[in-house]
């Protein structure tokens, strides 16, 4: 498998402010319709923090000043990718099915991600945080956060989730390399997105020019 590192859009820095903005505007809409729940008032935070580097999203893991948390900063990501990738209508039975977003391994999110989705919707479909111990154990799972201690397993993750509508994410370092779709990486304290369009064109997937904007671009050829 062929990968190419650190391609970007030769718009990237022309539209990141542009986009940024985009982004949080999303947020508020969503903040505002959750009550300002906790989860999404770290958004605010990092969407501060978005704006001012502009070309790439990234947002700064905590100090002792009472920033959000990594995992707090991680789960409002997460919770968000719902809002910029488009699954395939064949990625659920029904049209009230339950939007899930799944944790393979241990579970570094503590409550925050729950909090996170809590009362919220994709479209009609209720958004859910379930837990799997094995990849066999996942059947309709519409993102899959990989937690660092399933790294060993990674490359049979991927391909026992090979050509499902499974949006891969994970903080392994490399893995967007290896066909994860999108890898948090952690720079001088600062939270960053690679993302590789092609595993997710591959699965179904379409991430929205925002949030590819956003990120340092990886590719791999399927």
């Amino acid at each position: 498998m062929a990968a190419s590192r650190g391609e970007q859009s030769d718009n990237q820095t022309v539209f990141g402010h542009r986009h940024a903005f985009a982004w949080a505007e999303a947020n508020r809409a969503g903040a505002r319709r959750a009550g300002l729940k906790a989860g999404l008032l770290a958004a605010a935070l990092l969407i501060a923090t978005l704006c001012a580097t502009g070309s790439q999203a990234s947002a700064e893991v905590a100090g002792a000043d009472g920033a959000p948390t990594e995992y707090q900063v991680k789960a409002v990501f997460v919770y968000n990718f719902s809002r910029f990738v488009a699954w395939p209508a064949a990625a659920f039975a029904s049209p009230n099915q339950p939007f899930v977003i799944g944790i393979l391994g241990a579970d570094p999110f503590g409550s925050h991600l729950a909090e996170a989705v809590q009362g919220e919707h994709v479209n009609a479909h209720p958004l859910v945080v379930r837990h799997y111990t094995d990849v066999a154990d996942i059947d309709q799972c519409q993102i899959l956060f990989i937690d660092r201690s399933a790294a060993p397993n990674l490359d049979r993750i991927l391909a026992q989730l090979d050509h499902h509508s499974t949006l891969t994410v994970t903080d392994v370092q490399g893995a967007s390399l290896r066909g994860v779709m999108i890898q948090f990486e952690t720079l001088n304290r600062r939270i960053r997105l690679r993302i590789n369009p092609n595993s997710a064109r591959a699965a179904g997937l379409t991430i929205s020019a925002p949030l590819l904007q956003l990120a340092q671009i990886d590719r791999t050829e399927h």
